[in-house]
């Protein structure tokens, strides 16, 4: 489950490479890029192009040849979770693998392969060999939910939690070091006013100590008449005499009303889940613009799920969140004066609170969407680990992405900015947005620059290296205003940086993610994946490439 948390409220090696086949005059290398980039455009199209079933089978004879080199010993299993494959026929296979069935923390890796179904490289999430003297735990399952429990009540301190209860994963962790055997345990209750709190606590199965813990929940703080984007086309559905929120172009998402109840959820079941009753109108116009209207909200939601999936799919190629045609749908009015937004993959659902009115509006904002769906993208594709920098980085991408999608919907009411969450806020949160990916420190908590312990910030703000990276690569330090909004971005090494426009930094951070980055990856590892997409994309040598490492320099990464 993810979402956007507010800082107001907040408590809270992938390696790889192509070699060339032949050195290359720099003319010979910028028009092979520049072929390249074609090739990679969403409408560039090759009929003989190998399908994602043969994608499959070419790579499962690679793991026959190659299991050694990749890690993969006697016990060990695998399981496709991802495919993509280039319009010019590169193919890339994302696999998770179990040891002795037990889900292995770390161990995904993606195989690189040719056109012609040939090997060429992975990017593994970890290289540690996978050997265990024993998966018999000498923690029992009981205790773990134990630990995992009173970790929840640490984080939560002052709050009285109710309904809470733990429920223990035996998995193996690679992720941590040396692969051992651990405790995987959900943990989830609802607070004083019944609203969800979760954390996913990693405990070692053979001493009990805490390996690490992350919120379960990634938090941001979120024609019709919509609150914060203006009058807005909708695609709605004709049933009877009325007309359902939901959006038959786009995998029949839909928007409905939570009727401001929550979940009941227990040991990871839910006996049951707030509503979604379908908002219906009489007419096809939609809200009023306004909070008296309960469906103001709801076409701010379906909004922005609309931009959003159009985003995916007209600019990456993606059809849909999970990449499979299917459409999410939208909760709105969830809870009680509820102060949050999330994703969850559990019902392939976004959720929106009202908010308290004092510290934030309803949290439909089109970035808090952009935001939360990007999270559903990142579970799809390189599940970026919800803790430490690989943490930060799963963040960022939702940042990152969702600040594309504000700049391509071009809406005049809500114009693209480099602001995290700025439609929601209101005076009583004391700054002007909830992010500045800008000078990420504006917020008086993210980091601007990479350091050793970058990693034990809450990954709200250490996100903020991956952001600050993002908006340089994209508009370059120093002072300047765009759309109205002053910035004034600087760099740790006193560099000038030159950006290279939005549109090229989305293109190379959605590669990146869907292609080269893996659970564990760090900042180091972030910046070897930006570059591989970088010469993907625009050539190695290229003003991007160059661009792209200059960027993370700047913000001490390199």
């Amino acid at each position: 489950m993810t979402r956007i948390r507010p800082h107001a409220s907040a408590p809270h090696q992938a390696r790889a490479s192509r070699t060339p086949r032949r050195l290359a005059t720099a003319g010979v290398a910028a028009t092979a890029a520049t072929l390249l980039a074609a090739a990679l455009s969403p409408t560039a199209g090759a009929a003989d192009r190998p399908t994602r079933a043969t994608a499959v089978e070419n790579a499962t004879d690679v793991l026959k040849d190659r299991a050694s080199a990749l890690g993969l010993t006697a016990g060990q299993e695998t399981k496709v979770r991802d495919v993509i494959v280039d319009p010019d026929g590169t193919q890339h296979v994302r696999y998770d693998r179990t040891y002795h069935r037990l889900p292995v923390l770390g161990g995904d890796f993606v195989v690189h392969l040719a056109p012609d179904g040939s090997y060429r490289s992975a990017s593994r999430a970890t290289r540690a060999a996978i050997s265990l003297p024993t998966t018999t735990p000498a923690v029992s399952a009981p205790r773990a939910a134990d630990l995992a429990a009173h970790a929840l009540r640490a984080v939560n301190l002052g709050e009285t939690l109710r309904r809470l209860t733990a429920k223990p994963e035996l998995i193996v962790d690679a992720l941590h070091g040396t692969p051992r055997l651990a405790w995987r345990t959900n943990a989830v209750a609802q607070d004083e006013q019944g609203n969800p709190v979760a954390r996913t606590v990693l405990t070692d199965a053979a001493s009990g100590a805490q390996i690490d813990a992350w919120d379960s929940l990634e938090s941001a703080s979120g024609d019709g008449a919509s609150l914060y984007s203006g009058t807005v086309p909708l695609e709605t559905t004709l049933s009877g005499s009325s007309y359902q929120l939901k959006d038959p172009t786009r995998g029949n998402t839909y928007t409905g009303d939570a009727a401001n109840k929550t979940d009941l959820c227990f040991l990871g079941i839910c006996f049951s889940r707030a509503p979604s009753t379908v908002f219906t109108d009489a007419d096809n116009h939609w809200g009023t613009g306004t909070t008296s209207d309960r469906a103001s909200a709801a076409v701010d939601a379906q909004y922005g799920t609309n931009v959003t999936w159009d985003y995916y799919k007209n600019v990456h190629g993606r059809n849909g969140i999970a990449g499979d045609g299917k459409g999410s749908y939208n909760r709105v009015h969830y809870g009680s004066n509820y102060n949050n937004a999330f994703w969850d993959d559990s019902c392939f659902c976004m959720t929106y609170g009202d908010g308290d009115g004092t510290t934030f509006g309803p949290l439909v904002a089109l970035d808090v969407a952009g935001h939360e769906m990007s999270h559903g993208v990142t579970s799809k594709t390189a599940a970026l680990t919800y803790s430490g920098e690989s943490g930060g980085l799963n963040e960022a991408t939702s940042d990152i992405l969702g600040t594309m999608v504000e700049w391509y919907a071009n809406s005049a009411s809500d114009a693209g900015d480099y602001l995290i969450g700025e439609k929601i806020v209101k005076p009583g949160f004391g700054k002007a947005a909830l992010r500045f990916m800008d000078k990420p420190s504006k917020d008086g908590k993210s980091a601007d620059y990479w350091s050793s312990t970058v990693g034990n910030l809450d990954v709200h703000y250490s996100s903020g290296v991956a952001n600050h990276f993002a908006y340089l690569l994209a508009e370059g330090s120093g002072p300047k205003t765009i759309n109205g909004v002053a910035y004034d971005s600087p760099t740790a090494n006193g560099s000038t940086v030159t950006g290279i426009g939005r549109d090229k930094v989305g293109r190379i951070w959605y590669r990146a993610l869907t292609v080269y980055m893996t659970s564990g990856t760090n900042y180091a590892a972030a910046r070897t994946a930006t570059l591989n997409a970088a010469k993907d994309l625009y050539g190695t040598g290229s003003t991007e490439y160059n661009a792209v490492a200059a960027a993370w320099s700047a913000v001490n990464v390199g």
